[in-house]
């Protein structure tokens, strides 16, 4: 499922696309027999519910007025189709022969409606209302399927007032729970069945705590959901494991952001840290720019720490859309300096200096490694990006083939993205966002790098060429790919022991820099 033109993260036929790419990978999880098949199709059928409503409130409505009128009614009765195959679905099971028929049905009548959109309508109506009318679009896209009815109603008109649409009254979102007859905590689950069982354990957790799909929330309300963090306490608490993994110590200090202004760094000091300055290990949170903190990452910290007997400092950086592109990178920037400047304070060694961190967080440690050799400033002696973004593009066999994969499917890609350069589209092409665009003599500055890369993940198809990029560049490279765990696996090592052992990778690839370094 993909567009054959560009599009921006935020434009309605990105959004519908990415949509699409969703649903398409689960209907061939179906079709190969793996994974949950009534979850599977509890999602589909979410999916479809709220992506069909809002096409229908926002996009369908619009084609008429600019002479696409057979195109809309054609859409229009596939939808009403498909709302019938959904009902059939949802009041029988898996194996029932009236179940399977619908399935069967269902997945020809959406790729045939898919095709429809993709290769002709959606590049109908972009040339005819223009890229600006898109991006437009495309709020008010996410705006109705927050507000979508949570199960088809196939008796209701197909057009019209959105109360009509659904044959009801449009429920936000919040009340999904109390309509999917018992089945809404399998919601944000991944039921693909490619995870390890540890691993899936991690996300049915997750899923089971009551989330709503971020990509459909707003930012402000996509923040009050649990996070990953959450998914591994629970996991914990449910076996009876004790957390937090302990430290010799854990303080907050106030120091500059980027801006002028003031940002918290969390500076984590190991059980046992020797005599001497200790080495120090810039470690950056993950979360797209828009999500999470330094508490979703504390555990990944904890671990380092210990596993490297470094201390550890993790800025609390500025979020987008608030602060958008680049006001992290700078808030990055400038902490990095700060605690270079102050690391004697801190007990730290400032000439032992590394930095690493998970999802944008890798993108950042790249980055700054980049402009601190761009300003002809010492560069840490070792960095590790986990999972890291190093692109904005969708790069790769894993966008297609991880599209639904959870925590990051590709939706919340795009809805991330579409909030960090909001107003800055030009961020998207900037050496600090696109690593992937580096010149040789750019990959060549880079120190010693470990990349690690996980199998369920949007990222892991970039992930890798980063890798491969900088291995080219000369550059000396570690690429770790670790099977059967998804994106924001790296801080769940109290339950998951691929986790612990890429923690164990981690560190010993910074504690042999450090090493060097003292010898030398």
């Amino acid at each position: 499922m993909a567009l054959s033109y560009r599009t921006q993260p935020g434009d309605i036929d990105h959004l519908i696309a990415d949509d699409h790419a969703v649903v398409e990978r689960q209907f061939q999880h179906l079709e190969a027999g793996r994974g949950n098949r009534r979850v599977l199709v509890d999602q589909i059928s979410f999916e479809l519910a709220a992506h069909a409503f809002s096409e229908e409130v926002v996009l369908y409505p619009i084609w008429p007025e600019i002479g696409m009128t057979d195109e809309h009614d054609d859409a229009e009765h596939e939808h009403q189709q498909i709302k019938e195959l959904l009902v059939t679905l949802g009041r029988t099971e898996p194996g029932q022969p009236e179940f399977e028929q619908a399935l069967t049905d269902l997945m020809e009548v959406v790729r045939h409606h898919v095709h429809d959109e993709e290769d002709e309508e959606l590049p109908e109506f972009r040339a005819k209302a223009g890229p600006q009318r898109m991006a437009e679009l495309g709020e008010q896209f996410l705006t109705n399927k927050r507000m979508a009815p949570t199960r088809p109603h196939p008796h209701a008109p197909a057009e019209g007032i959105a109360e009509k649409i659904a044959g009801m009254l449009a429920k936000p979102l919040d009340h999904v729970r109390d309509v999917l007859s018992g089945r809404q905590k399998e919601l944000v689950t991944d039921a693909s069945g490619l995870l390890d069982p540890q691993a899936q354990a991690i996300v049915d957790a997750h899923s089971s705590l009551g989330p709503l799909p971020f990509e459909i929330l707003t930012p402000g309300e996509a923040r009050k959901q649990p996070g990953p963090d959450a998914a591994v306490r629970k996991v914990m608490a449910d076996r009876g494991i004790e957390g937090p993994e302990p430290v010799g110590s854990v303080e907050d200090l106030r120091i500059p952001d980027g801006a002028g202004g003031e940002q918290t760094l969390r500076v984590y000091t190991p059980s046992d840290p020797g005599v001497g300055p200790v080495p120090i290990i810039m470690w950056l949170h993950g979360g797209g720019w828009v999500l999470f903190d330094i508490d979703t990452y504390d555990a990944s910290c904890r671990g380092l720490s210990n596993k490297t007997n470094a201390i550890i400092v993790s800025p609390d950086y500025r979020r987008a859309p608030e602060a958008v592109f680049p006001a992290s990178h700078d808030d990055v920037l400038t902490a990095w300096t700060w605690v270079r400047e102050n690391a004697q304070q801190l007990g730290g060694d400032p000439t032992r200096m590394a930095i690493g961190g998970e999802s944008v967080g890798g993108t950042m440690a790249a980055a700054t490694s980049l402009t601190l050799a761009a300003n002809d400033q010492p560069v840490p002696l070792a960095q590790v990006c986990v999972y890291p973004l190093t692109t904005a593009e969708q790069f790769g066999e894993s966008m297609t083939d991880a599209a639904d994969a959870r925590p990051l499917d590709r939706p919340l890609l795009s809805w991330m993205a579409m909030h960090a350069f909001q107003g800055t589209p030009e961020a998207a092409t900037d050496p600090r966002i696109a690593l992937l665009d580096w010149t040789p003599a750019q990959r060549a500055s880079m120190p010693p790098t470990l990349v690690v890369t996980a199998e369920r993940d949007v990222l892991r198809s970039q992930g890798q060429q980063f890798a491969q990029d900088l291995e080219s560049a000369g550059v000396s490279t570690t690429h770790r790919h670790v099977e059967g765990v998804m994106h924001e696996f790296f801080g769940a090592a109290a339950v998951l022991d691929k986790a612990e052992r890429a923690q164990r990778d981690a560190a010993e690839h910074f504690t042999r820099a450090f090493n060097s370094s003292h010898r030398a």
